[in-house]
């Protein structure tokens, strides 16, 4: 039975001692099976690639020194990849017809993002041949861009494959919606496997970030002086990006989880874990206790990065760039638009 918010709040120590013993959402998630018994594995391209860690931890600390807004990139960009139909770097895939990016749901994704990524594989590329996939890729920078600011390191699967052709639009409209309440959170994120404390945690990533007026204007007329102030920043600047954390923008803390306490989360969806009872406790213990926040953050994003794809089986490693697959050839989309003109 989970504790209560006021049991929760009157018992001194009950959270490090949560933390000290067991985590809520331990589930330790298997490898993703796959036909060959070596493919994947947390050491997959040790022989192959030797200095790939080096070389994504390298290119991403560059990254952020020029633009600390490229770790929210990178955290969305695995987030919406990996929840329609598991990490496969679909997402990435720019297409004449279709592409994940150019959807409602992907509005507003940093594009520095997912350049870094494919700068990173070509530099791999170059040093190791086409062996690691934009997948992979992807997973591995969104890791280090998290423990840029101490959060402890996660296990990512690697030796996952990309996908061939984009999600399917039914898969990308799965993806939970800034205006949805804690229940269709819970709901939403349950079809992928995650629990409730997963939901809290992973909300947890909005410490950083920005979102458009449209992401919350359905907040409009609300009785509150911080939403009133959120509408009169819109209506004076309709295109403003608004810092998801209005305290610590720049920093990945649990400072995120205060403000939502003083009614100061810019989000319907992040508003939402302070009002129902299965997820306010939860906010008010990441509140308290940053070491837990970054622990069980760490235990979500390694559920994350291991939910399944059938392109784990049927994949590819994009060779000339992680936006078109391998079928199109070095040139890739611009000879499509270059035949049809």
């Amino acid at each position: 039975m989970e504790p209560t918010r006021t049991a929760m709040l009157a018992m001194a120590g009950l959270v490090a001692a949560v933390v000290s013993t067991t985590a809520l959402s331990t589930a330790a998630p298997s490898l993703i099976s796959m036909p060959n018994s070596d493919r994947p594995s947390y050491d997959f391209h040790d022989e192959s690639c030797p200095n790939l860690r080096q070389m994504v931890h390298d290119a991403v600390e560059e990254a952020i020194k020029e633009d600390i807004g490229v770790v929210a990139g990178l955290l969305r960009v695995m987030f919406h990849d990996c929840f329609p139909q598991g990490c496969d770097a679909s997402l990435l895939l720019s297409d004449k017809f279709w592409s994940e990016l150019n959807m409602p749901q992907n509005r507003g994704i940093r594009r520095n993002a997912v350049y870094l990524i494919e700068s990173i594989r070509v530099k791999v590329q170059d040093a190791c041949g086409p062996t690691v996939s934009c997948t992979d890729i992807m997973n591995l920078a969104t890791r280090e861009a998290v423990m840029h600011f101490e959060v402890p390191g996660y296990e990512v699967p690697l030796g996952l494959l990309d996908s061939r052709a984009p999600a399917p639009r039914d898969n990308v409209e799965q993806l939970p919606g800034p205006d949805f309440n804690a229940t269709q959170l819970i709901q939403s994120f349950k079809t992928r496997g995650f629990d409730i404390t997963d939901v809290v945690a992973l909300s947890g990533a909005h410490t950083i970030g920005r979102s458009s007026c449209g992401s919350f204007k359905n907040r409009f007329g609300e009785n509150a002086d911080f939403v009133r102030w959120l509408q009169g920043t819109c209506a004076r600047n309709p295109n403003h990006l608004q810092d998801l954390d209005v305290t610590t923008p720049e920093k990945f803390d649990n400072v995120y989880y205060n403000n939502l306490k003083e009614g100061k989360g810019v989000l319907n969806s992040d508003m939402a874990l302070t009002r129902d009872a299965n997820t306010s406790w939860l906010v008010d213990g990441f509140a308290q206790d940053q070491g837990w926040f970054f622990s069980q953050f760490g235990t979500s994003m390694r559920k994350m990065a291991h939910l399944p794809s059938e392109f784990g089986k049927n994949g590819e490693i994009r060779k000339y760039s992680c936006f078109w697959a391998n079928f199109r050839g070095p040139e890739g989309p611009t000879a499509d638009l270059a035949a049809s003109a």
